[in-house]
């Protein structure tokens, strides 16, 4: 692509992305990093970075948040990788990682690749952490499927309570012998399954979770007592996580059919921020997180569509809770065409990827503002930490612009020229 066809003009957000954006080398996954070290200025001494991307699917995405996993693993001593990935998959997925079993048991590794774990990624962190002198371990902060399955969660849950509470096992299998009838490859499949289920049974599957949730908090001392209190910590964030699927599995229907709650998907959010809270608790006090997840969820700033809040985004807890110790990085592009998902049933994962094209970037849009500042056909990083508040107030997510305060809502962004679509449903493929 190419911005000549684009008028090149001399505004506030020109001449300031010009004295604050720096061009990137490229985005070869094992080229030297020195053209990332102006990165060391947006994330300062945060222990969680969160790394963007504003849409799915985009293989410049995931080749340019590589780089930057490297960078923030080599020079700056991050050591854990959080991704928009569930929980329960993310322990398989992270023993698979680090060295456990052959390259060919990836196709049993079980998860969702709607957020860029897919197998050009995961190959890579496993090449990674067997070469390089700084591994990353990976945990996964999302509901289970990209909300479209309980088992990744309800099956580890079944088996630590057979060894501390065997009576109670029985809720679960309740449980999942609703869940079963209407699940599938992500919330795009199981949100209108569960709607098609009676009523009696949609509430009978929350009761269920509900009354082991009281049971298994009011048993700690006795759990812990049985079985320690690791394993009872990682119990309770399996049950966390079905808890938060199945109300998302009501709350997504609503969105599908327009008559959502405001703000009702806020609930997945502030999962995916105690998640990153738990892991953070759970390590040693120097720990820092590199945090990989759509735009969308990482920033600042509470998400509007059409003037209607949409959700309270995890970026939006973990700035309250952490203030200065978080720093998110946007990614955008400025390419004339995008991977966009569409729900459809029929499809394994519940989704269509196309291309969409795209009009011009906005006038106040980040893209707009890369593009007048001569960046438009590069690489590219700008530290937004000094930029004036309120000249920037767009930014592009998925096929669509978003209207959002942008320098509230983002420390940075990396722009990327072209979006090629990298489309997998799976990690066995390639």
């Amino acid at each position: 692509m190419t911005t000549d066809h684009v008028s090149v003009s001399s505004t506030p957000n020109t001449d300031w992305f010009r004295e604050h954006t720096s061009r990137l080398s490229g985005s070869d996954v094992d080229a030297p990093l020195d053209d990332l070290e102006p990165l060391r200025d947006v994330i300062g001494d945060a222990r969680v970075v969160a790394v963007g991307e504003g849409a799915h699917f985009v293989g410049e995405f995931t080749s340019t948040r590589q780089r930057v996993l490297r960078f923030l693993a080599e020079r700056c001593g991050f050591t854990v990788l959080a991704f928009e990935f569930g929980f329960g998959e993310g322990i398989a997925l992270d023993s698979w990682l680090r060295g456990e079993g052959d390259d060919a048991e990836l196709a049993a590794v079980g998860g969702t690749t709607n957020a860029g774990v897919n197998p050009r990624m995961v190959r890579w962190l496993r090449r990674h952490n067997r070469t390089s002198s700084h591994p990353l371990r990976f945990v996964g902060i999302d509901t289970p499927m990209a909300g479209g399955r309980l088992r990744p969660d309800l099956e580890p849950l079944a088996e630590y309570l057979r060894e501390v509470d065997p009576e109670v096992v029985g809720l679960i299998d309740r449980a999942l012998g609703i869940a079963d009838r209407f699940t599938g490859g992500s919330v795009a499949v199981a949100a209108p399954g569960w709607a098609r289920l009676e009523a009696a049974d949609q509430d009978a599957l929350t009761a269920s979770l509900a009354r082991l949730s009281l049971r298994f908090r009011s048993m700690e001392p006795l759990y812990v007592s049985r079985g320690g209190r690791s394993a009872y910590d990682v119990a309770l964030r399996h049950l966390e996580a079905a808890l938060h699927t199945d109300y998302m599995f009501g709350a997504m229907r609503d969105v599908f059919t327009g008559q959502g709650l405001e703000g009702d998907t806020s609930v997945r959010d502030h999962h995916m921020a105690e998640s990153v809270r738990w892991h953070l608790d759970n390590a040693d006090p120097d720990t820092r997180i590199v945090l990989a997840a759509h735009n969308n969820h990482i920033q600042k700033t509470p998400v509007y569509f059409d003037g209607e809040l949409a959700a309270l985004p995890m970026g939006y807890y973990l700035d309250r809770v952490f203030g200065a110790d978080y720093r998110a990085l946007a990614q955008t592009h400025t390419a004339e065409q995008v991977a966009d998902m569409s729900p459809d049933e029929r499809a394994e994962s519940g989704l269509t990827v196309a291309e969409e094209p795209l009009d011009t970037p906005e006038p106040g849009s980040v893209e707009a503002a890369v593009i007048d500042a001569g960046y438009g056909d590069d690489i590219s990083l700008t530290n937004l930490r000094e930029a004036p508040v309120g000249r920037l107030d767009r930014i592009r997510t998925q096929s669509a612009t978003q209207l959002t305060p942008v320098v509230e809502a983002f420390d940075g962004v990396l722009t990327v020229p072209t979006a090629t679509t990298y489309y997998t449903t799976g990690l066995r493929e390639e």
